[in-house]
């Protein structure tokens, strides 16, 4: 498959990977039916869409995600089987469960298939998406603030990692409610892993905003002992 002068490859292997198919006896450039996902991978570049290192290798077929319970990694490779079906509707995840239970390995695959899959990605974990939202005022420009906020808003996903153990004020809850209403209206998916059961969730981020996440996102409860302990003690 070719590839575009920045690297980006068509995902419908049609064009070059710059969005355009020219037709060679007029030689007009028409748009690929790509462009749409080309032009917001582009406009998603300043946002974090890195894997880190830790999950880069990770896989279904190895631990520690063959020791996670069952019946969710199999929702969860259900999901990343049909990836462009399930964020062109807009379906989110959400994993919610103990400290060490396998959430963030999860959630990394799910991220990993969407960035495979040509899809742009924003992964956060929820304090430092908001120390990068607090970062725009610095700017001294409105405008960089909604224009931040305008691409979190766009990309195929969300992924938020730690929801809930921000620090609570008005000013926090106001952000993340905006950004989740703001892509519930907009039907695009969020992926969120928290270590908080539903009830807790709703005390530190609002009940309105947990009603949003519901509706958006398929729960799976993942609960039992902290396996990171375990092979600490090991």
């Amino acid at each position: 498959m070719a590839a575009g002068l920045d690297g980006a490859t068509c995902p419908l292997g049609v064009c070059d990977g710059s969005g355009f198919v020219v037709d060679e006896d007029s030689r007009v450039a028409v748009p690929c039916a790509c462009r749409p996902q080309q032009v917001e991978r582009r406009r998603a570049r300043s946002l974090s869409a890195v894997i880190p290192r830790k999950y880069r290798s990770v896989s279904f077929d190895q631990p520690p995600v063959t020791e996670i319970a069952e019946p969710v990694v199999r929702a969860v490779r259900r999901y990343v089987g049909d990836i462009d079906a399930r964020l062109d509707d807009g379906d989110g995840l959400w994993l919610e469960g103990d400290v060490g239970t396998g959430k963030t390995t999860l959630a990394m695959l799910v991220s990993r298939a969407a960035l495979d899959a040509g899809r742009s990605v924003a992964i956060y974990s929820v304090p430092r998406l908001l120390a990068a939202i607090r970062s725009t005022f610095d700017a001294d420009s409105e405008g960089s603030y909604v224009d931040f906020v305008d691409r979190l808003t766009r990309v195929d996903l969300l992924h938020l990692d730690d929801l809930g153990a921000e620090r609570s004020n008005s000013w926090v809850l106001e952000q993340l409610y905006a950004i989740v209403n703001a892509r519930y209206e907009d039907e695009r998916s969020i992926l969120i892993t928290t270590n908080l059961p539903l009830d807790e969730l709703g005390e530190q981020i609002t009940p309105r905003t947990v009603s949003r996440l519901k509706e958006m996102c398929d729960v799976l409860p993942l609960y039992g002992a902290d396996a990171r302990a375990r092979l600490r003690s090991v």
